[in-house]
């Protein structure tokens, strides 16, 4: 018995090839959903992650997209939000660190952090999103860090973007309740 049902929902699942995306992916489809699991880097079929969906007798779909690329995320949400078959989860987890400190801290090093980490996670809620708010029904769940909380030493872009994922996740939540 899994503690609430997800039969029949979809979910999306970004950086889902390993680590935290992974594990939720599995609890989604262990509780019922059927899942897409997007990561740079997944492998098309048999990945680790659709292996532990499907053992749970659910659908995977992988999809590769560098978060990095502004234009390909702009693509994916196109692609989820177009889709006759309605996302009912966005699990927002793809991210990405780069580590040095602060003076030393590469302004292309904090683009792609921030890239990665936030603005991707905006455009990707966006699109998805604004169905959910149309048909007033859906979920968006963001992995922020302890270190919104805390800050941080050697990794500024990466505090910096998961202080604006808690951010963004309270004004979504109060313009799309």
């Amino acid at each position: 018995m899994t503690p609430f049902d997800l039969t029949g929902r979809l979910a999306v699942v970004t950086g889902a090839r390993r680590g935290i995306g992974r594990a939720v992916a599995r609890a989604l489809a262990e509780a019922g959903a059927d899942v897409i699991g997007v990561s740079a880097s997944l492998e098309k079929s048999g990945s680790a992650v659709e292996q532990d969906v499907t053992a749970a007798g659910r659908s995977f779909e992988a999809i590769r997209a560098d978060f990095a690329d502004p234009e390909a995320v702009r693509a994916l949400g196109a692609d989820l939000a177009g889709r006759e078959r309605r996302v009912d989860i966005l699990v927002n987890n793809a991210g990405t660190i780069r580590r040095a400190p602060a003076a030393e801290h590469t302004d292309e090093d904090w683009d792609l952090v921030l890239q990665v980490n936030l603005s991707a996670q905006f455009a990707l809620a966006r699109a998805v999103g604004a169905r959910m708010a149309a048909r007033g029904r859906g979920k968006i769940v963001f992995t922020a860090s302890l270190l919104s909380f805390q800050g941080g030493i050697t990794v500024p872009g990466y505090t910096a973007a998961k202080h604006g994922v808690a951010g963004l996740t309270k004004a979504l939540a109060n313009e799309w309740a």
